[in-house]
């Protein structure tokens, strides 16, 4: 398994400014054929670095609601629950954990009331703490810049390296730091699918 190249990082560079960009247009800027283009992205769909491709609405041109930066101190052992009841809405753009387990996310808040909606949308039973900013504008830049995969063995949790294996297992692709823990994660998944 191959780590990611300027090749590579230049393709999702391109991607992200136009996901709709034709291969042929790619391949020119990356001097390779349109068919490797393809190789490589369905490689990267693969590894589960591109997840789908996806539209970038200008949001200044719909009325949709009040836009707002909304931190919640959130109590412990809360912040995945929250999160992802967060998530889940469609109100709501982006979510982020902060290291300290605070919950920070951007949403489109019909009427004024976010008191309203977060009472809707969390129990606020687990928050200890909100703090409402109103947004006059936001711009949303994801960036590819020098990254390197950061694949985690689906056994032992170690980092997946270049010598690394990949497996679909039942219709999902798993990635393992070696060939003792891709057959063992397969003998396991055979054993339980089995009833053993």
């Amino acid at each position: 398994m191959r780590d990611l190249d300027d090749v590579d990082r230049t393709i999702l560079d391109l991607l992200l400014e136009d996901a709709r960009r034709p291969y042929s247009d790619i391949a020119e800027r990356v001097d390779l054929s349109p068919p490797a283009v393809s190789d490589r992205i369905e490689r990267l769909e693969d590894l589960g670095v591109i997840r789908r491709f996806t539209l970038d609405l200008d949001r200044t041109l719909l009325d949709e609601g009040v836009p707002v930066l909304v931190e919640l101190d959130v109590e412990p052992g809360a912040t995945d629950e929250v999160r992802s009841s967060l998530a889940a809405l469609d109100a709501v753009e982006h979510v982020f954990v902060t290291a300290e387990g605070d919950v920070v996310f951007q949403a489109r808040i019909a009427g004024t009331d976010v008191t309203a909606f977060l009472q809707d949308s969390v129990d606020t039973a687990r928050l200890r703490d909100v703090s409402v900013r109103l947004l006059s504008n936001s711009e949303w830049r994801p960036a590819v810049g020098d990254a390197s995969l950061a694949l985690t063995c689906a056994e032992c949790g170690n980092r997946v390296t270049a010598e690394g294996e990949s497996a679909v297992v039942d219709g999902k692709r798993y990635h393992f730091c070696c060939e003792n823990c891709l057959e063992k994660f397969e003998t396991q998944f055979e054993e339980l699918k089995s009833g053993v």
